[in-house]
């Protein structure tokens, strides 16, 4: 390795490491007061990136914890998964598990699927775009349901929670839901499951419907709608299909 490659290995030991004076020790252009002011520069600054990038993922969580806990948090996960590209849009789906980890937020179990459902939210905003075709449903009045599939909206995901974090997220999105009401559900340990996807360019959110978690999970690995419908006795299907045709989360019928 050669003095430069040293060099920059141990510049960047001294940014990712959590305490400044041993990260300092690693650092031998640093050793002058100069250096051990330019380096607490670059941590100063990296800590500022990694703030800026979690609460644009995580507005509901920075909220919920508060914005010097929030800056905390943001840094403390700099220093244990740091960035490893350079889109930082792309960082942080780690928080959620590092959350479900902290010994400081074990109080707060809720926190990390919170945390799941706002990760699902920001990748679903950057998800490719589909384009519906509403040609395509005319299929499901011709074909038997074990020979068609289904594609729903850009970014679908499903998050299932022993707590409320449907209502949670939705309250402080000022979603339909007060937070009087979300407060009520959280102490009566209410479950609910999540349904997150795209409606043109804006992410959505919302609880739910009976059996809708196994049935959309089903038709995101390929299932047929089918069998999607067996796996998910609880489903009214047919208010299903109006309100995924309504709002956007049915994009395409497709026949096997």
């Amino acid at each position: 390795m050669s003095v430069l490659e040293q060099q920059q290995q141990a510049l960047l030991k001294g940014l990712l490491l959590p305490a400044s004076e041993f990260a300092i020790r690693n650092i031998a252009v640093c050793a002058d007061s100069m250096g051990v002011r330019g380096l607490k520069v670059y941590k100063a600054n990296g800590h500022a990136l990694a703030e800026r990038a979690l609460l644009a993922a995580y507005p509901v969580l920075a909220q919920m914890l508060g914005d010097e806990s929030f800056s905390a948090l943001a840094r403390a996960l700099w220093h244990a998964t740091p960035p490893q590209c350079g889109d930082m849009a792309q960082w942080g789906d780690t928080l959620a598990e590092f959350v479900a980890a902290s010994v400081q937020l074990a109080d707060e179990p809720y926190l990390a699927d919170v945390a799941r459902v706002e990760w699902a939210l920001h990748t679903c905003t950057g998800a490719a775009d589909a384009a519906l075709q509403p040609a395509t449903l005319a299929l499901l009045g011709s074909h038997d349901l074990d020979a068609l599939t289904v594609q729903l909206a850009p970014g679908t995901a499903v998050i299932c929670s022993p707590w409320p974090i449907a209502s949670l997220v939705r309250a402080h999105r000022d979603d339909g839901v007060t937070m009087t009401q979300a407060a009520t559900l959280l102490r009566n340990g209410h479950a609910e499951d999540v349904v997150v996807w795209r409606q043109g360019y804006c992410p959505r959110v919302r609880n739910a419907q009976p059996g809708e978690a196994g049935f959309v999970s089903a038709l995101l690995q390929n299932l047929t709608l089918g069998a999607a419908i067996d796996a998910a006795p609880q489903l009214e299907i047919n208010n299903w299909l109006s309100e995924a045709i309504e709002t956007g989360l049915l994009m395409a019928v497709h026949p096997l």
